[in-house]
């Protein structure tokens, strides 16, 4: 082969190497850099999975065991759920927050998904009119501080027996309180936001 030969052979090669070269770089730069679509595509994916996770429903039963209510639980106490959703009652004593109110009984409750900051208090108690409760309800809801989240009517078998008011605490709304009266019973719910208002929204009354 002469010399000119090996030159253009050699040049050809050399042509080959470096095309197939700008390709792979072109290639790259397609995927990555412009337009990005294996990036994009990541980040699609990624973002997907994010919106998958934060819309993932809540458990709707509970993953921990109610605690027993003593033998001589009061036909009130008796009332009380073991369990809303997945918060499971997991104490139950006698209380006296609202004593000056002469209530018959008073009962303070915790209702747990087995997270504590989950954890909602609840307070309820008895009087022997409606009239005494709705006091009461008058007193506590005016006494509350913060934004309004709900309000509205206590409704059983479609008649009004109450009303009800959800607000946000003064900490940039991360607890809120939930108070509702129904006819001679009144309750007050405090806790995280989220748990007060998938709590109050699915309590039996």
């Amino acid at each position: 082969m002469s010399t000119q030969q090996r030159n253009s052979s050699h040049g050809k090669l050399i042509a080959v190497v470096v095309a197939a070269a700008l390709v792979i770089v072109l290639a790259l730069l397609s995927a990555f850099v412009w337009p990005g679509w294996a990036m994009n595509r990541s980040a699609s994916e990624e973002q997907k999975q994010q919106q998958t996770t934060s819309t993932k429903p809540e458990p709707t039963t509970p993953s921990i065991k109610a605690k027993e209510l003593p033998q001589d639980a009061t036909p009130l106490l008796k009332a009380m759920p073991d369990s809303v959703l997945n918060f499971a009652r997991t104490e139950a004593a006698p209380s006296a927050n609202w004593t000056s109110a002469s209530p018959l009984e008073e009962y303070t409750l915790t209702y747990s998904t087995g997270a504590i900051p989950k954890d909602v208090t609840l307070v309820v108690a008895q009087w022997s009119g409606s009239d005494s409760a709705k006091t009461q309800y008058d007193t506590l809801t005016g006494a509350l501080k913060g934004t309004d989240v709900a309000s509205g009517d206590v409704k059983v078998s479609g008649n009004s027996t109450g009303k009800y008011v959800v607000k946000s605490n003064g900490d940039k709304g991360k607890t809120a309180t939930a108070v509702w009266q129904n006819d001679t019973v009144v309750f007050q719910a405090t806790g995280s936001k989220e748990s007060i208002q998938r709590f109050y929204s699915k309590f039996p009354f």
